[in-house]
């Protein structure tokens, strides 16, 4: 892909930012540089140069990472050269320092503003970014008068270099202006749909014998899989043996005065009547065989499982007397689950007004959304109990195997108008003592730590009222390294640049 892109650079005159970084403090341990950041669509160019001053040698650090994941972009072709007072200047390419970064030096001319131009040229793509208003300075006079009316972002930051966060997950972005409704945070309960699950009972009484391999519930189970018998033939009021023997004896017996009335049928010699009566008694007797043929053995009801899925639960223990219609175990397919839960009555009046909801299991990090799950909203209650005095909400979800039947799940319920909101991911926001914190990027290797104000949340993006704005870029994911960089006070006071 071939492109242009001009966007204004965004440069400052940090403290070199090698040392360690408290939350106030930066060392200052070199000479000042000047920094640059430019982004596109597929990369983010964040230069480190020493000021330019005519007639001396610079040196101009590339740090390249590749855009949404952040990760350094190695082995790219990288190409720079220096436009100024309509010259055009080639930089000599240093070896490069490390994966995704690449190093130039140069001595300016003569004094004026000037462009960087990159051409970038990595995994099939092209890209040209331009860092517009770097300025040359004629001597250290004219550098030290400029550094006087420039501005130092040293309050509340702290450094977390290009080459500590290509180690770990981290990404910066946006905030978001999105619709965002009413959202009711509850926990639900997850539960299998009764539609898809099977309870086996007791076609006869008798005593529960296991296979040798046994059964377990969680056991996967496919359909007409045998699992175990239910025994009869010990008891001598419920012999099943005998009543399977009198069932096949019965239908062999009328098959073959069927099979013969039906040949003396042909020439009329036997009645109409009596020939419906022996065909009626064929098929009773064939219709009583063939259920216990199909669901018996000689010794008693063979269990099978009427559908695959798991065994959910066994109601029954090796060697127990059951008697016929009795529940033996349950099976349950859990293709689509139900999540039940139950909101303050307060709300009802957005019952209606439900659109989607958000799920999250307790203590876990993701959230999925209805849509997500291929869920809808089953049903609302339009009343409450003599005992619960709170409203019924279910959903129906498809199971993606992160949820377990019977256990809770945290529950955004979103209704009512949506109205735009500024928002963040929840992987953004950082909480001390109930205070919200973001990490505000100045350059790709130094954040301020700012204080916000929160509001709704649906478990996955969190409304800021106060303390942000939509075109100050954020660490979007990693927050917490940094906060744990600063906290242990461990940071290399090297490990940020190259020199």
């Amino acid at each position: 892909m071939n492109f242009r892109l001009l966007i204004f650079s965004i440069s400052g005159i940090l403290l070199a930012g090698c040392g360690n970084s408290g939350m106030d403090h930066h060392s200052e341990h070199e000479d000042h540089m000047v920094q640059y950041t430019v982004y596109s669509d597929s990369f983010e160019l964040f230069v480190e140069a020493d000021h330019f001053v005519a007639g001396e040698p610079a040196s101009i650090i590339s740090y390249l990472s590749s855009v949404p994941d952040f990760r350094a972009v190695e082995n790219a072709d990288v190409k720079l050269v220096f436009l100024i007072n309509g010259k055009e200047m080639l930089p000599e390419q240093k070896v490069s320092a490390g994966k995704g970064i690449y190093s130039f030096s140069f001595v300016p001319e003569s004094a004026g503003t000037g462009i960087l131009k990159y051409n970038i040229s990595a995994d099939d793509s092209e890209c040209e970014l331009l860092v517009t208003n770097v300025e040359v300075y004629g001597n250290h006079g004219e550098l030290h008068e400029a550094e006087e009316h420039e501005t130092h972002s040293e309050s509340n930051t702290s450094v977390f270099t290009k080459e500590q966060s290509w180690k770990v997950n981290f990404s910066t972005g946006f905030p978001l202006k999105e619709a965002f409704g009413q959202v009711v945070k509850t926990t639900g309960l997850v539960q299998s749909l009764s539609s898809n699950e099977y309870t086996v009972p007791a076609r006869t009484a008798g005593i529960v014998q296991y296979g040798p391999g046994g059964i377990y519930e969680g056991n996967e189970v496919s359909s007409g899989q045998f699992l175990f018998s239910v025994v009869g033939s010990s008891l001598d009021d419920n012999n099943f043996s005998v009543r399977y023997s009198q069932a096949k004896n019965n239908f062999e017996r009328s098959s073959a005065d069927f099979e013969r009335a039906l040949s003396l049928q042909k020439d009329r010699i036997v009645p109409e009547k009596e020939f419906l009566e022996i065909r009626n008694r064929y098929e009773n007797d064939r219709s009583v065989y063939e259920n216990y043929r199909e669901s018996f053995n000689n010794s008693g009801q063979a269990v099978s499982s009427p559908a695959k899925g798991f065994i959910r639960q066994i109601l029954v223990s090796n060697g127990e007397y059951v008697s016929a219609g009795q529940s033996l175990l349950v099976i349950s397919q859990n293709s689509f689950l139900a999540v039940r839960t139950d909101i303050p009555q307060r709300y009802s009046s957005l019952l209606h007004q439900i659109k989607t909801a958000r799920i999250r299991k307790i203590n876990g990090n993701r959230s999925y959304s209805l849509e997500d799950l291929g869920g809808r909203i089953l049903s609302y209650g339009k009343a409450a109990g003599s005992e619960n005095f709170l409203l019924p909400v279910t959903l129906g979800i498809e199971n993606n195997g992160e949820f377990i039947p019977g256990s809770f799940v945290e529950v955004y319920l979103e209704a009512g108008p949506a109205e735009e909101s500024l928002v963040i991911p929840n992987t953004a926001l950082l909480e001390e003592q109930g205070i919200y914190f973001v990490w505000v990027q100045i350059t790709p290797g130094l954040f301020e730590k700012r204080e916000i104000r929160t509001g709704k949340t649906d478990g996955s993006r969190t409304e800021v009222t106060e303390g942000l704005f939509a075109d100050e870029r954020i660490v979007t994911d990693g927050a917490i390294y940094i906060k744990l960089a600063q906290a242990t006070g461990t940071l290399d006071a090297h490990s940020g640049h190259v020199h």
